[in-house]
Formats: C-alpha cells, structure tokens, sequence
C-alpha cells in the first residue's frame, strides 16, 4: 500500500492528533539535576564554563534545594568540591567529608528529594584520578592502582549511604568496582541501597566544564586506561554485560549526545533501567550558543531530551533540568 491509499501527513494534522501518536515524551519525573557543593560560607558562585550552575556552600544550598523541590525534580546527583586533597582522597570517606554533610543537611531540608551520590576519587586525589597510583617498578611509569582503588571506592560509598544516599553512582570505569561496592554496601547492612553503574563511560573530550567545576583535571596523563575509547561499540555491551552479573540496578551512558547508538544497545540488550548522561560540555555548548542567539534554547533541548528517550533512556542526567521542568510547567 502506497499513495495515494497511505498519507503519512493524517497523523501530523494538528497539535491534537500529533500529541495521541507521540511515541517519547520527556516528563519532569526523567530528569535529575546534579548540584556542586563546596566548603566555606555564603558561597554562591557560578561555574564560568557551566552558565547557570554553580558552587554552593552548605549555608546557601538550602536556596538549590527549595527551587528544585518547587519545579518538581524528584533527583539530584551529588558532587562535593573538598578543602584537602591527598594521594588516597581520604576526604572522600570521611564521615564529615563534604558529600557526606551535605547529603545528611539536604535530607533535613526535603527527606524525599532522592539523593544520588557520586562515588568517585578523582576531585578529592592531588592527581586528578579516579583511584590511588602505582609506578611500573621497572618503567616506573605510573598508572591507577585497580584493586587497591576498589577497597577505597567502597570505603566512600559506604559513608555515603550512612550519611543517607538513596543511590550509590560509581564514575570510576574500575574494573570489578560493581562487585566491590555491592559486597561492602550489602556487609554494612546497605542491602537495599541500589547502583547507578557508569557502565560505558567515555574518555570523552566532552568533560571539559566539569573538570572545571571539581577541579579534577588529571595531573598527569590521562584516562584512557580506564575509560572506555570512542571509536568502541561492542566494548560496551561487555563492560555493561559485567555490571549486570556483579549486581548493578542501572546502567548509564556516559556521555549521551555522541552516544546514542550505544544507549539504544544497552536498551535492547538488557532489562535495567538506562541512564543517560548528558554532560557539562553538551550542555555549556547549547548554553553558549543560545546566549548568542544562534539557537533556541528551548527548542534545542527539549529536542535532545526527546532524543534520548528514542534512543532508550529511561533517566536523563542533565544540568538543564530545573530548565526543563520550567518548560514543562508553561
């Protein structure tokens, strides 16, 4: 059957008709905004690579959280900024470590804002990486330490969840880091808190505002011997397909724009709930190009949003939340 018989343009005919046959849509209830929290007082200070996100101290979070509670976000992903770096990033496990105060102050504030905490070492190490190093005792060439990285990564993601995280995201692309953290949350009597894997994380140049943000520019190097090369596709159903089997609960793509081939594989290869990540460089870069008038903001996200959601995303990371869940309430 052909046309004249089929006309396509039937189910497009009016805004009516196009809203019953649309197959994505994204609600306010799909997006998690993610929130920097930093030491000091009256700290609100905007992140000059990231227009509209910024540095909060824990005395004026109160504001981020009230905004987010009132525009109906459900979620935030939790970042800390620390006063004191080391070699071990100890003040990622410390019980008063930045993340940890800050979840149990948010929990005060709104006990049903679900707080995902990022587990990772790398803005709270001196040398900007995701775990301890160790130098090659003949080359002496130095490179991260995977399995003595592993019994710090649980170390924080079990103050974490004491502190009152819901949901324990590790951004480390350790390997065995899902079996580690699982095992150390369940032995604490954590059985129940799930794990958001960054399943298939990048070593993307798309981290580059971030990077800003936390201050976790590597200070030698780089992470390509632990994150995943972007020529590489089948890499990724591997490294998701071993998340599954050592205990994960989601699985995210990170990032999400250049990605989408591979959130769609995850989608119909696995049965969990897909993330993804839609980072700072592609949000700093619709931002910047709006500010110069070259694109409407609204429109552009939105469209992405959706796009992510045809792709297979069931949860959108994105610092355009609060800008989304404004969109969605006109």
């Amino acid at each position: 059957m052909s046309f004249p018989i089929v006309r396509n343009r039937r189910l497009r005919g009016n805004a009516a008709i196009r809203n019953l046959v649309r197959e994505n849509q994204v609600t306010v209830h799909d997006v998690v905004q993610p929130i920097f929290v930093t030491h000091g007082t009256n700290i609100k200070s905007e992140i000059a690579s990231m227009p509209g996100v910024y540095h909060f101290s824990l005395d004026r979070v109160q504001e981020e959280i009230e905004e987010i509670t009132e525009l109906g976000i459900q979620a935030i992903l939790l970042f800390g900024v620390p006063d004191h770096k080391d070699a071990q990033g100890t003040s990622a496990f410390m019980d008063d470590g930045i993340v940890q105060q800050a979840t149990r102050l948010i929990k005060e504030l709104n006990p049903n804002l679900l707080i995902i905490a990022d587990t990772c070492l790398c803005q709270f190490t001196d040398t900007g990486h995701c775990g301890v190093i160790h130098h090659h005792p003949v080359t002496g060439q130095a490179d991260v330490a995977n399995d003595a990285s592993l019994e710090l990564l649980v170390r924080t993601a079990v103050s974490q969840a004491k502190a009152g995280a819901d949901i324990i995201a590790p951004s480390n692309m350790m390997d065995g880091y899902v079996y580690a953290i699982r095992s150390g949350l369940d032995e604490a009597g954590y059985e129940n808190t799930p794990i958001m894997a960054y399943s298939v994380k990048y070593a993307s140049a798309y981290y580059g505002p971030f990077r800003d943000a936390v201050d976790s520019t590597p200070q030698f190097g780089d992470r390509k011997t632990y994150q995943m090369d972007p020529a590489n596709g089948r890499e990724a159903l591997r490294e998701a397909e071993s998340d599954v089997a050592e205990g994960a609960d989601f699985l995210m793509v990170k990032p999400a724009l250049a990605y989408m081939d591979i959130i769609r594989m995850l989608k119909d290869n696995f049965d969990l709930p897909v993330v993804a990540y839609n980072v700072s460089a592609e949000y700093s870069m619709i931002k910047a190009a709006a500010l110069q008038g070259w694109v409407n903001e609204e429109a552009i996200v939105m469209e992405t949003m959706t796009s992510f959601k045809r792709a297979g995303a069931d949860i959108i990371l994105t610092y355009f939340a609060k800008d989304i869940a404004r969109y969605l309430k006109k």
